[in-house]
């Protein structure tokens, strides 16, 4: 690979939930285009097999282990960034958790506070730390990850679709906030992908790929590849006039 012919050359891109899913196969893309990659997640073993990957092509990876509700442990991986690059670009807030099939009422508090915590403190611990730098530096681009959840229930636990709202209202929050100093702040509102997530909850649920797919105009589940192309062009200077969005990636979900 030669990363000075990228579209992401000499630029810093921090990625959590990186180490599977839409966010690996994100932190591969980003690395393609000649990204330095920060790979933040809590499976450190992971963390350093996809590093290995990636330097084995030419790029450069990171790795920061870390959980996104620790703000300690999202402080440690900025700062680390900054100190081996020398800066932070973009950032993906990919890590995210939840589940189907529970009434609200039988949903225990503890899944609730979890869901909560990764989904929505996650993407606030992150924005905390990122937003500064990006600010100091004139200029940045981050992508939080949300759902179809986030804009309608879904079917998923009533928790997880709280959540997915509130990172849309964090993004557009920061967007507003921070578009004068040359940040800008998207989502992805993101319909059923063939994550790990997602393969354990069709093992659970009998008939809900069916029904997922179901509701996609295309019939079926993204690949996570998909989604992580849209989470790269918005980090990019083609989507240089977007901000403050939530850009569905959902197979014609939220269009019927």
């Amino acid at each position: 690979m030669d990363s000075g012919l990228g579209l992401f050359a000499g630029r810093t891109v921090m990625i959590t939930g990186a180490s599977s899913g839409i966010g690996r196969s994100a932190a591969r893309l980003f690395a393609e285009q000649g990204a330095e990659v920060v790979l933040m997640a809590r499976r450190a073993d992971r963390l350093h097999d996809l590093a290995e990957e990636i330097g084995a092509t030419g790029g450069r990876a990171l790795v920061t282990p870390g959980d996104v509700t620790r703000p300690a442990d999202v402080e440690r991986s900025v700062t680390a960034a900054l100190d081996t690059f020398g800066r932070l670009d973009a950032a993906f807030n990919n890590a995210g958790w939840g589940s189907v099939g529970t009434p609200l009422h039988e949903t225990d508090d503890a899944v609730y506070e979890r869901v909560m915590d990764v989904n929505v403190r996650g993407v606030w611990n992150c924005l905390k730390r990122q937003l500064p730098v990006m600010a100091r530096q004139g200029a940045g681009a981050i992508v939080n990850t949300s759902s179809t959840a986030g804009l309608f229930a879904t079917g998923a636990i009533a928790p997880y679709v709280a959540a997915k709202h509130a990172v849309l209202g964090l993004t557009r929050a920061a967007a507003a906030e921070y578009g004068g100093r040359g940040v800008r702040v998207n989502a992805l509102v993101v319909g059923s992908t063939r994550t790990e997530l997602m393969e354990e909850a069709i093992e659970r649920v009998p008939g809900l790929e069916r029904a997922a797919a179901a509701r996609a105009v295309q019939h079926r589940l993204a690949d996570p590849v998909e989604v992580a192309r849209a989470a790269v062009w918005l980090c990019g200077d083609q989507a240089s006039f977007v901000t403050g969005a939530a850009v569905p990636v959902d197979g014609g979900w939220s269009a019927v």
